[in-house]
């Protein structure tokens, strides 16, 4: 993949830069995220040290999977990114569905195709210079299964899902289109955050209607009947007692007897 050339085929302004190398996309921008003068995105064609949701690690290989991360400003403080997790699955979702793949959200931020997990979203924060007044930089990260190695499907201990015939496509137009998605649905979010995309969710959400756990460093926390998202990405869960909302954070969602 070549910086200049995904630059080139997408329409979203954004600064690209490519890297052959590094251990994480999150952690570079992270870094640099209170100097950045404007968005960027940066591509490592091999990730060594990849981070996923809860501190675990995100395993992927140069050949078989796209890792990036996009740095993006946001006016205001903490509270306006509510949701935004989300409404970053629902723009990867539609533009795969564009590319005709088909997927489903699982919450918080997993993209699953045929039940097994595609990609996964990670969204850290660091605060711009001036506070609150100066807004919040968010980088988001993302890892895309195309191809996935018997081997390295062997080392995660379960089964992934991956594109293979997507894979076949020229990267950094794969990677533009990719962008060009996720700038508009921030711009969007940035207008009128994810009320704008709840419904978009719950239209793909996954585990509708399935009975699910929720868990925390292994114990269940909740029960109940998964009912998609409100307006601020809340689950809704419909147990024995009644609707309940469950806020994101440390926390997994499982269907009931899977291990």
């Amino acid at each position: 993949m070549k910086a200049a050339a995904i630059a080139a085929l997408s329409q979203s302004g954004v600064a690209v830069e490519v890297v052959e190398e590094t251990g994480s996309t999150n952690a570079d921008l992270l870094a640099r995220a209170s100097s950045l003068p404007a968005p960027l995105l940066l591509v490592a064609r091999n990730q060594t040290a990849g981070r996923g949701r809860a501190g675990r690690s995100w395993l992927s290989s140069s050949e078989g999977s796209l890792t990036f991360s996009l740095a993006w400003h946001i006016e205001g403080g903490l509270p306006r990114l509510t949701g935004l997790p989300l409404a970053i699955g629902v723009a990867l979702a539609e533009t795969l569905e564009r590319l005709g793949v088909q997927v489903g959200l699982k919450w918080p931020n997993d993209v699953l195709r045929d039940g097994d997990k595609l990609a996964g979203i990670l969204v850290e924060t660091q605060a711009a210079q001036g506070g609150n007044a100066g807004g919040v930089w968010v980088v988001i990260g993302i890892g895309l299964n195309l191809l996935m190695p018997d081997e390295l499907e062997a080392q995660l201990g379960r089964s992934v899902a991956s594109l293979p015939w997507l894979a076949r496509m020229d990267r950094d137009t794969l990677m533009a289109t990719l962008l060009d998605g996720l700038a508009g649905a921030l711009r969007e979010f940035e207008r009128a955050g994810f009320a704008a995309f709840a419904a978009r969710w719950n239209l793909r959400h996954a585990w509708q209607g399935e009975t699910v756990r929720v868990l925390d460093r292994g114990s269940v926390l909740h029960e109940g009947s998964a009912a998609g998202v409100d307006d601020t990405g809340r689950l809704l869960l419909d147990t024995a007692q009644g609707r309940i909302t469950v806020l994101a954070g440390d926390v997994s969602l499982r269907v009931k007897g899977a291990e």
